[in-house]
C-alpha cells in the first residue's frame, strides 16, 4: 500500500469513527477493505496520533472518548 493509500485509508477510519458509523470490527473491516489485522493496525496508528478511540460493545461501534480532529493536507511545491 503506498504512502498516499495508506492516508486515504486513515482518513475513511477517522470519518467514520467521528460520525460513529463504523458498525462492528467486522462491518468495519468491509467498509474499508481490509483483513482484522490490517483494521487494528489502522486503529493503533490513529491512536498514536491521539486519538481516544473506544469500542461500544453495546452499540457495537467506535467512537471517539472525547473530541479529536485530525486534519492533514498535501503541500505542492510550486513550479517557478
Amino acid at each position: 500500500m503506498s504512502f498516499i493509500e495508506q492516508l486515504l485509508l486513515l482518513r475513511r477510519l477517522h470519518n467514520l469513527v467521528r460520525r460513529k458509523a463504523t458498525g462492528s470490527s467486522e462491518e468495519l473491516m468491509e467498509k474499508l477493505n481490509v483483513s482484522k489485522s490490517g483494521l487494528y493496525r489502522q486503529l493503533e496508528l490513529l491512536k498514536s496520533l491521539g486519538a481516544p478511540i473506544r469500542y461500544d460493545r453495546a452499540e457495537q461501534r467506535y467512537y471517539y472518548a472525547s473530541e479529536f480532529e485530525w486534519q492533514w493536507e498535501v503541500l505542492r511545491r510550486s513550479e517557478n
